[in-house]
């Protein structure tokens, strides 16, 4: 089973608590031995995703968005991003340089592309810039990957 991952960055540490969560419970229902999680591995429920995937015997494919990508996330989650990228089974790339929407978006296609379907840590409301969590669901949607919500109830972004 294939699983890619989308969601919202900067939550607060109480929705980040229960997210955490979520994502432990849906890879526990996945059966993770056989699990290849695919993931951007932003700051967020991606790296957390990916983390999980690897805690529980699962594999790892990585999509890096844009060569500046790395550059672009906060420098505390460099650590953690370099760290997941070294236990990745495979590293797929989209060619681009600048990290901006549209590497985000062309980033998340592949990501799609490679799923059975997508986990999608998501408030339910529209992206607040191209590229964002909507618009990956609704391309997953679009292209008939399945779409998996975990947000918490009654949680909401900052």
């Amino acid at each position: 089973m294939r699983v890619g991952i989308t969601g919202h960055r900067g939550l607060s540490r109480e929705v980040e608590r229960q997210v955490r969560q979520l994502l432990e419970e849906a890879i526990r229902d996945l059966n993770p031995t056989e699990l290849i999680g695919i993931s951007c591995i932003a700051d967020g429920p991606d790296s957390w995703f990916a983390e999980a995937v690897l805690k529980h015997g699962g594999s790892l494919e990585v999509v890096v968005p844009a060569e500046q990508y790395r550059k672009n996330l906060p420098e505390a989650h460099w650590p953690v991003y370099d760290d997941l990228l070294r236990h990745a089974t495979e590293v797929h790339h989209t060619d681009m340089t600048a990290s901006d929407s549209q590497a985000h978006m062309a980033g998340s296609e592949i990501l799609v592309g490679l799923s059975d379907e997508l986990l999608a840590v998501w408030d339910g409301k529209p992206a607040w810039g191209y590229g964002g969590t909507a618009d990956v669901v609704s391309y997953a949607q679009q292209n008939g990957v399945p779409v998996h919500v975990l947000w918490p109830e009654g949680a909401t972004r900052e």
